[in-house]
């Protein structure tokens, strides 16, 4: 007799438990699969940590193949489900397309950043549900901070030094006071020219901090919130986000170029396409976790909507410890369909909720006991220590290094604004941009070197109940059409807070250029001899994107002050070189070359046409 198929899809907290949980009862007698984009489980809770420079971000993430040996990892994107054939069809980071059997399903498709229909919100705002964006923000607050030390105009240093966080729940607490400690360290270690302190501010349209705890825990998390210059603003939210700052429910403007978007989550989009009763976006199961109508799929985490038998009527909130729980009874119970054994409903008690809030600080209330200050604190880590299913030595030597050393306030660049957008169904993976102009690619929009893709979505199993699935969209990359002997120099910014490259000869005008640090191979550029070859742009797995039918040469024109591209149907911009207008894309054509019979690129040194390096090769996006 052939062993059961068990195929769970995404890696956060409830698939996690329950691959880890079915391992060790099946003990070999079925074929367990996780599905999941990233080869890793995320340790959402102390992903403030990581922002904030307290943790290196390898330290919250928890290696899938060396935690569950017994388990098979297929490194995917779940696309259709099947429930008829009994089949998950996905799409590896190649690109090649595969398919899973299975006999028993788990959904554990986490959850994505919440969006409202707040105008500005999208283009200006970025989130902080996945590793991605915690590095990014680290980054962007570390250079604002240094932005602004170098600044004149004090307006400008007062709208670099202000950072509004909207949402007052578990992560907008964590993040604002997390972020306080880590510009107040950015200070120490090289002041400001007028000596004034970064301002945090916090947003919420709730009556109070943490709403969804226990009353004194939101007061002990207030108390330690505006004892270190938090601007702490209850019952206001944003109105409106420009790339200069944004709009306040009150009517209070605020200048600022860095907002953080933490007002919650929402099921990941895949669970939409599944034609299911939803309840709210989750996918409604049964108190057992089984999906009505389909006994052999069950659901948790984030993307079900669970009854809470504890409060009849409702269903158990979108919250990590949940997810842990559910996956354990997701794992009982599907053992349990197997072996004709009685499957068991879940149920739940409250033991608890821990908010670190920096520092020795803490809100915690153990067994429903109330703590602050230095007990908390030492009860919240101990807690995360004993949580998280690997790491545990590496954490706790991170954070015994924060005690006694500086913290590191570099900017490493490994994540890009444009690559970490809000409107995104995986926070988890990092996206290149794919026809179209980045959104405030040239002005930097209220994150410094803001900029979004063409829109593309991904999604699938990601860390913490974040799962990742990316679309890559098959419209062709860009041309470049650069000057000879063009050397890439560091990364720069400028005044704005735009991140540029930086080319001998540059001209004026706005700045599209941007760095992409990618392994992967560019699409060709049309350039003259000693042209040194760059790496190119990736999709957001990491795949290089394939060859798109040749279009007719586009020849550039001559424009004072270098004219930003302009987007033609199918196309991206290319990028300002001196003197010159770069070439415009057209439509559904690839990057334009020179071909036989056509024009050949103008405004070349030396007046000859542009010629393909050789080792050169054009790629292509991969098709939905």
């Amino acid at each position: 007799m052939s062993r059961p198929r068990i195929v769970i899809v995404g890696a956060g907290f409830a698939g996690y438990r329950t691959a880890r949980s079915l391992a060790r009862a099946a003990r070999g007698r079925a074929d367990i699969t996780l599905l999941n984009p990233t080869d890793y489980f995320l340790y959402l809770p102390l992903l403030p940590q990581v922002s904030a420079g307290i943790l290196e971000p390898r330290r919250v993430t928890v290696s899938l193949s060396g935690t569950l040996p017994d388990v098979r990892l297929v490194l995917g994107e779940a696309g259709r489900l099947d429930f008829d054939g009994r089949a998950v069809h996905y799409t590896d980071p190649e690109g090649r397309q595969g398919t899973l059997q299975y006999d028993r399903l788990v959904l554990a498709a986490g959850s994505v950043n919440k969006l409202l229909p707040i105008p500005g919100v999208a283009e200006h705002a970025h989130g902080f549900r996945g590793l991605p964006e915690a590095l990014y923000l680290r980054d962007h607050v570390t250079r604002q901070m240094e932005l602004a030390a170098t600044a004149d105009d004090p307006e400008e240093r007062a709208a670099r030094r202000t950072f509004v966080v909207v949402g007052a729940g578990y992560t907008g607490t964590e993040v604002a006071a997390q972020g306080q400690l880590f510009t107040d360290a950015l200070v120490r270690s090289g002041p400001l020219r007028d000596d004034v302190r970064p301002r945090w501010m916090l947003l919420d349209i709730a009556d109070r901090v943490l709403p969804e705890l226990d009353e004194r825990l939101s007061r002990t998390a207030d108390a330690v919130l505006r004892g270190r210059g938090v601007d702490v603003r209850m019952g206001t939210s944003v109105k409106e986000a420009t790339r200069d700052g944004v709009l306040l429910t009150d009517g209070e403007s605020v200048d600022t170029r860095t907002l953080v978007w933490c007002v919650g989550v929402r099921p990941d989009p895949l669970v939409e396409s599944l034609g299911v009763p939803l309840e709210r976006g989750r996918l409604l199961v049964e108190p057992t976790l089984q999906v009505p109508g389909r006994p052999e799929v069950f659901a948790c985490g984030d993307a079900a909507a669970v009854p809470d038998l504890e409060k009849p009527g409702q269903y158990t909130p979108m919250t990590a410890q949940h997810a842990w729980r559910q996956g354990k009874v997701a794992a009982h119970n599907i053992a349990a369909s197997l072996t004709g054994r009685e499957l068991r409903p879940y149920r739940h008690k409250d033991m608890g909720f821990v908010v670190d809030l920096g520092g020795v600080k803490a809100a915690a209330n153990p067994l429903g006991v109330h703590l602050s200050g230095l007990p908390a604190g030492v009860v919240t880590r101990g807690y995360h220590l004993a949580a998280m299913p690997g790491n545990r030595v590496r954490v706790a030597a991170d954070w015994l290094l924060d005690a006694v050393l500086p913290r590191q306030g570099v900017q490493l660049g490994l994540v890009r604004s444009w690559a970490v957008p809000l409107d995104t169904a995986s926070p988890e993976l990092v996206r290149a941009p794919a026809g179209g102009e980045p959104r405030g690619a040239a002005g930097g929009g209220a994150h410094g070197d803001s900029a979004h893709g063409d829109g593309s979505r991904a999604r699938g199993g990601g860390g913490g109940e974040d799962t990742s699935r990316t679309i890559t969209s098959p419209t062709p990359e860009p041309v470049r059409t650069e000057p000879a002997r063009r050397r890439v120099q560091p990364e720069r910014a400028q005044a704005d807070g735009t991140a540029v490259e930086s080319a001998t000869g540059g001209g004026g005008g706005e700045d599209t250029t941007r760095t992409i640090t990618s392994p992967t191979p560019e699409p060709v550029k049309n350039e003259p001899a000693k042209r040194r070859h760059d790496d190119g742009p990736t999709g957001m797995d990491g795949r290089p994107t394939k060859d798109e039918p040749v279009g007719e040469p586009t020849p550039t024109k001559p424009q004072p002050g270098g004219e930003p591209t302009k987007n033609q149907p199918g196309g991206e911009p290319a990028k300002n070189q001196t003197g010159g207008e770069p070439a415009k894309n057209q439509p559904g054509g690839e990057p334009a070359r020179n071909q036989p019979g056509g024009e050949p690129a103008r405004n070349q040194p030396g007046g000859e046409p542009a010629k393909n390096q050789p080792g050169d090769r054009p790629t292509q996006r991969n098709p939905r």
